[in-house]
């Protein structure tokens, strides 16, 4: 187990500086964050003192070099448009991403497996053909067709649910949060829906693709043979033996759907970390990008190892460390 971790540790310093590279390597390319900080009546000499002031006249190794100094003091840079450490509007934002993530996870965990199980199990029935058929259109429509879609059915049409913002938050600690007041609930409820819609259809698929493997396995046979019951072999030795792919494909998925808040949040206004990193691009915060580079990067590496110790858990017969 140490050397394992000692080897994931490795790998998540070279990702993270593979990373930070490839965000210095295109903040050039975005745009000049001077240009968008002050006004057209600004002259040209007070510009280029302002961008000495910034260290953007400074070559790129050594911008590159002042940034990975910083980053190990827990510095990702400092945001031009908000005037503040670009990790800290970064986690005044997160809160609002991360709960938008674990609803739509809730969601995907409790449709996706007794959906994809009774696909698996019965998959020559009507309702498994359904099943199947609407997995199809929903890995066909894109996130942000189905936010609009489900804002003109529930918003405009049937006026039952809000159709952008948070609602109304609530401070515990540090943490913003809407989930503990029934309006920031209501809020949350189309947006979740939303987000799920680009995993649920591929985890029903995964399932019951897997499960139907597994249930043509010869030990699922002798369970049968011994006389267990049905739902014991579907549970504990069909649908325990499938948790392995779907754990991996679902670590991966975690920080996919982190990604595509960005369309989720902007068709909603939710201002999570996804509508942050748009108006950093349209701002040309090339620090505020960078950062949100590497935040996103870290939560990406810190899930896959996650995953990696899970397989020892669901299944014994795998170790972390490679040995059986």
């Amino acid at each position: 187990m140490f050397a394992f971790l000692v080897r994931r540790i490795s790998q998540a310093v070279f990702v993270m500086l593979v990373i930070s590279l490839l965000g210095f390597s295109i903040r050039h390319q975005i745009g000049d964050p001077v240009r968008d900080l002050v006004g057209v009546s600004v002259s040209v000499a007070e510009r280029e003192a302002l961008r000495d002031e910034l260290g953007l006249n400074d070559p790129f190794h050594v911008q590159y070099l002042r940034f990975l100094k910083g980053l190990l003091k827990g510095d990702l840079g400092q945001s031009f448009f908000f005037k503040k450490p670009a990790l800290d509007v970064i986690l005044a934002k997160m809160p609002a991403t991360l709960e938008l993530v674990f609803c739509a996870g809730v969601i995907i965990v409790v449709f996706s497996v007794p959906l994809g199980m009774y696909a698996a199990i019965r998959p020559k029935s009507f309702f498994s053909r359904l099943i199947m058929g609407g997995s199809i259109v929903g890995v066909s429509i894109p996130v942000f067709l189905t936010a609009i879609l489900l804002i003109y059915l529930f918003s405009v049409i049937l006026g039952w649910l809000p159709s952008y913002g948070r609602g109304e938050l609530v401070m515990v600690g540090g943490w913003q949060t809407g989930m503990l007041t029934a309006d920031g609930w209501l809020h949350l409820i189309l947006p979740s829906i939303a987000l799920s819609s680009i995993m649920l259809p591929l985890f029903i698929r995964l399932i019951r693709s897997e499960m139907m493997e597994v249930l043509e396995t010869e030990y699922i046979r002798f369970a049968h043979a011994k006389g267990l019951s049905k739902v014991r072999v579907w549970l504990v030795h069909g649908f325990r033996n499938t948790l392995l792919p779907v754990i991996t494909v679902g670590g991966v998925q975690i920080g996919t759907m982190i990604a595509f808040t960005i369309l989720t949040e902007t068709v909603f206004q939710w201002h999570g970390m996804g509508f942050m990193f748009l108006e950093a691009v349209q701002r040309a915060d090339t620090s505020l990008l960078v950062a949100y580079l590497m935040v996103v990067g870290f939560l990406f590496v810190v899930v896959n190892t996650l995953v990696d110790i899970l397989y020892g858990i669901v299944n014994p017969k795998v170790r972390v460390s490679g040995r059986q």
